[in-house]
């Protein structure tokens, strides 16, 4: 099965679920048999719970995870913006060879906001989609560029958090 249309997808805000909405997403196209590429910006930790899964789902479902264990080093991002541009050209040459019905690009909105990959670049790759490909981009604070240049955009809201209370990322859900 291929997609007649595809389009772009943005799921931001401050909100929990922006991972977990793109991953429902790619279960979902998985399901009706279409080709998959989770490719993670700096998410260079982990096992999460996707990883673990992704060698039953293939040859339909690719996770990528690029960016160094740990989280950005804010105070100099030379390191982690090698990385993650290293990170964005293998992305595009993924996006662009049509191999995937789905691509999807986690955090690549955050990677924009600590300045490890420009705006213009992420237009440049809502550019190069594929025409039957759908493009899903996920993180905090999608710049107002992406936001117009998408066709659906998605606001996750935080309204309570249980990690504001104490409770800890937790295995199976948040990781």
């Amino acid at each position: 099965m291929k997609l007649e249309r595809g389009c772009t997808q943005v799921y931001t805000g401050n909100g929990k679920g922006k991972t977990t909405a793109s991953l429902g997403l790619a279960l979902r196209a998985v399901g009706r048999g279409l080709k998959v590429c989770v490719f993670q910006f700096i998410k260079g930790g982990g096992p999460y719970g996707e990883h673990l899964i992704a060698d039953k789902l293939a040859p339909f479902f690719t996770i990528i995870q690029t960016g160094r264990p740990g989280w950005v080093n804010t105070k100099d991002i030379r390191e982690d913006r090698l990385l993650a541009q290293d990170a964005l050209q293998q992305a595009r040459h993924l996006l662009i060879s049509g191999e995937y019905d789905l691509f999807i690009c986690d955090e690549i909105n955050g990677a924009v906001g600590f300045g490890l990959i420009d705006v213009e670049q992420v237009l440049e790759l809502i550019a190069l989609r594929p025409e039957k490909t759908e493009l899903v981009l996920t993180g905090r604070n999608a710049d107002e560029k992406i936001i117009a240049a998408a066709d659906l955009v998605t606001e996750m809201r935080e309204i309570k958090h249980y990690y504001t209370a104490g409770v800890p990322a937790r295995t199976g859900i948040e990781m």
